[in-house]
């Protein structure tokens, strides 16, 4: 016997394979949003982790902008602690520097020579004087040129042709002048010194080698010539020029 089937079965398959594809769909819409929303999840967990690491960092820079802030104060005050310890040290070094520009200007000074007033200006020192004539003033720059580790670089400003009256009707000529040498301070001498010492041959330092220096006279033989003094900052021109004219009356008249 034939059995033949009048049912839509077609319809009913077709049915079937919709409704699973639908069943399929809304598994997968499912799975993918879950799996969305779990990515999502760790990214904002990431985010929320990173934004507190650099609250962090943002506090601890901070604090550490301050602490730098007040370490530059530090540094400034020690800065300053230090310049004020280096210039208590350079006073307390150039205290004697009074001492050694005399003694120097006492051990250089040619015969015929006359120093009239004399003025320092932190390192630099002017000297007027008068001279018999302009070998006396270039012999007087030659010495402290090369004869004081103390004196360096001398620089003759002005030097005037003058007279001065040894009498009622006796005059002569001599030469006014202006001399500026820089005066070393205390730790620049000790290295020349060395330098010197290191440099000359037979081993000695410059102090001992410009005890000889010609046209040097020593204080104690300038002080008992019974001649016109050396230095007389507080003396009038006429009387720097008598005492000029003296000297070299006496240096004249001398055997």
């Amino acid at each position: 016997m034939i059995l033949i089937n009048l049912l839509p079965h077609r319809e009913a398959a077709r049915k079937r394979k919709r409704e699973a594809f639908y069943v399929s769909l809304g598994f997968s819409a499912l799975a993918g949003g879950m799996i969305a929303g779990a990515i999502y999840l760790w990214y904002a967990a990431q985010i929320s982790n990173q934004q507190n690491r650099n609250l962090v960092l943002t506090t601890e820079i901070k604090r550490l902008e301050g602490q730098i802030k007040s370490i530059a104060t530090l540094q400034t005050e020690i800065a300053a602690l230090r310049a004020r310890q280096q210039a208590v040290e350079d006073l307390q070094a150039d205290r004697n520097l009074p001492v050694h520009l005399l003694n120097e200007l006492v051990r250089l000074l040619p015969d015929g020579v006359y120093i009239s007033s004399l003025r320092q200006d932190n390192q630099t020192v002017t000297v007027n004087g008068v001279a018999q004539s302009n070998e006396r003033v270039s012999e007087l720059l030659r010495n402290l040129g090369n004869g004081s580790p103390w004196l360096t670089r001398p620089e003759l400003v002005e030097i005037v042709a003058g007279t001065v009256s040894l009498g009622p009707r006796e005059q002569r000529r001599v030469s006014n002048f202006v001399v500026r040498v820089r005066l070393l301070r205390t730790s620049e001498a000790q290295k020349a010194m060395a330098a010197a010492s290191t440099t000359a041959p037979t081993g000695a330092g410059i102090a001992g080698s410009i005890q000889g220096a010609p046209g040097a006279r020593p204080a104690a033989s300038a002080a008992a010539s019974g001649g016109a003094p050396l230095l007389a900052p507080a003396m009038t021109q006429a009387s720097a020029a008598r005492a000029a004219a003296s000297a070299v009356t006496n240096a004249t008249r001398a055997p």
